[in-house]
């Protein structure tokens, strides 16, 4: 009586163990976070038999349980309050909840139905974080009990170490979706991710290897029936199968164990995760382990890839952050395409603000002297022009040169932006409450010229030194107009005129012969802003 007994238990326990490697099987060969959670729903429900298996997850917020995959023709609610005592019990044992029969006080919400009798509701979790719940409900009373929890309980704890690798997934394709040069290449690296799943026998013996596992872990059917560790010793570092053994002694799951195994050299070294769960049969008796292995090798070096996209951000915040306002630095940071060393050919508005009487007024000052009245004037006048969204070029003495245009572009919103800088910077050196151009220097004055026109604007210099920079006919114009205005005058091309239109009052006045330049330029002079 007893051996039938011991035969019945050997041929149920072999197989609950058959229908989890065949699921868990199903469960590998999937990458994403979806199609492992619709495996995970469709084998719960045809191997428990349950009359409905539905998921619930948290929403973004975390303000919400939201049913995402159902099977089984019963109306179920949408939404779930996760508030809900039965998930902050849960939450609090980090255990799974059995109910025999519908409840008359606590717990109701786990039978999602009126006809539902019994009901059996599994954590999904990610390291310390609850992704979700599985819920399954009977008809019948007493339902969830005996090798179909066992199951349910085994085959949970090993979706929720194949979740957390699909977490990553999502993680990193939702980081790198931004990086249009690297999307296609991504998108190859995820779709081809799978897991490697091994599982042993009680006694320590490999009991199963799937076939990607088989070519990663260049294993075959030759480590069939060998203890575990004689396998992979040389392929696992020391601390691993120590871990691997602490697990299989214990009865404990180990999730996220990290490691680089090396392998033959034609595949290179893999860069993986490792989760190992305790296999249980009747009566939780231990069965053997389910070793789950992520290949993170591709995720490693796409965080490679982020790392050098980080450090060319970084360099375009050094090279701009002094000279351009906070929001076209940020721009450029999420198109560096715009400032790679070269040149590109732009139309932009060019401003050279120069001071007069500076050269007779320094001749008999002391250079510290100079030097101060410089900075004070410098430090107010560039931030009017970065708060005007203007790029500063370059000092050239008592000079300031400007543009507008790059290296972001928008050139009718470029050239006004340019000439209300100028008007506000000329407001600012006559106003009686400036800070610069005090004591001597307060008779100090500016003149500003501007002009409209293409250019090349690129990373100029050697490999010791480069920077943004413009050059062109349009800076040529510019610097000679800048010679034309006298003091206070701001001086504009006829090619800016054009472009303001009626935003500004001007005066125009008679055309000028400037060096490089066979007729005389049509000029005006700005008086006011109008709106």
């Amino acid at each position: 009586m007893g051996s039938e007994k011991g035969v019945g238990e050997n041929s149920q326990a072999q197989k609950v163990l058959s229908e989890f490697l065949r699921a868990g099987t199903l469960l590998a060969a999937k990458a994403s976070q979806l199609e492992q959670l619709r495996v995970l729903v469709d084998q719960a429900y045809d191997i428990s038999g349950a009359s409905l298996c539905c998921v619930y997850l948290y929403s973004n917020r975390h303000n919400q349980l939201q049913m995402s995959l159902r099977r089984g023709g019963h109306d179920v609610p949408q939404k779930m309050d996760p508030q809900d005592e039965l998930f902050e019990f849960i939450n609090d044992c980090r255990e799974s909840l059995v109910l025999h029969r519908r409840p008359k006080e606590f717990f109701a919400t786990a039978l999602l139905n009126p006809q539902m009798q019994s009901a059996a509701v599994l954590p999904l979790l990610t390291g310390d974080t609850a992704l979700g719940y599985l819920f399954l409900n009977h008809k019948s009373p007493d339902y969830f009990c005996g090798e179909r929890f066992l199951f349910l309980d085994s085959y949970v704890k090993l979706a929720s170490g194949s979740l957390e690798s699909a977490a990553l997934y999502t993680e990193l394709e939702q980081q790198f979706r931004q990086i249009h040069a690297m999307e296609r290449y991504q998108q190859h690296i995820f779709d081809s991710m799978t897991n490697l799943l091994v599982t042993t026998n009680a006694d320590g013996t490999i009991q199963y290897i799937n076939q990607v596992a088989r070519e990663k872990l260049a294993i075959g059917d030759d480590a069939i029936g060998r203890q575990f560790d004689e396998v992979l010793k040389g392929l696992f570092t020391r601390k691993l199968l120590n871990a691997v053994r602490k697990a299989d002694s214990k009865g404990q799951q180990i999730m996220g164990l990290k490691g680089i195994m090396q392998r033959p050299e034609e595949q290179g070294e893999m860069d993986f995760s490792l989760t190992v769960s305790p296999l249980r049969g009747q009566r939780g008796r231990k069965e053997g382990l389910t070793l789950l292995f992520t290949d993170q090798t591709a995720e490693k070096q796409l965080q490679n890839q982020m790392d050098t996209v980080v450090e060319e951000r970084r360099a375009i915040k050094d090279m701009f952050a002094r000279y351009l306002s906070n929001d076209i630095v940020q721009a450029l940071m999420k198109s560096p395409d715009l400032v790679r060393p070269g040149g590109d050919k732009k139309n932009a508005t060019i401003f050279f603000a120069d001071i007069r009487g500076y050269t007779s007024f320094s001749e008999s000052k002391e250079p510290e002297v100079i030097i101060d009245i410089l900075n004070g004037y410098f430090s107010e006048a560039v931030s009017v022009i970065i708060k005007h969204r203007g790029f500063i070029d370059k000092f050239i003495g008592d000079c300031i040169m400007a543009a507008w245009g790059i290296p972001l572009y928008s050139e009718e919103q470029d050239a006004i932006s340019a000439v209300s800088c100028a008007m506000e910077l000329q407001d600012l050196v006559r106003s009686p409450s400036r800070n610069f151009f005090t004591g001597e220097a307060k008779h100090l004055k500016i003149g500003i010229g501007m002009h409209t026109g293409p250019l090349i604007a690129g990373n100029l210099g050697s490999s010791q030194r480069m920077d943004y920079s413009v050059i062109g006919d349009t800076v040529n114009i510019a610097a000679r107009l800048e010679g034309v205005a006298g003091p206070d005058d701001v001086i504009i091309t006829q090619n800016t005129r054009d472009i303001i239109g009626d935003r500004f009052k001007v005066k125009e006045l008679e055309p000028v012969k400037v060096k490089g330049k066979s007729q005389p330029l049509h000029i005006f002079k700005v008086l006011k802003e109008l709106r």
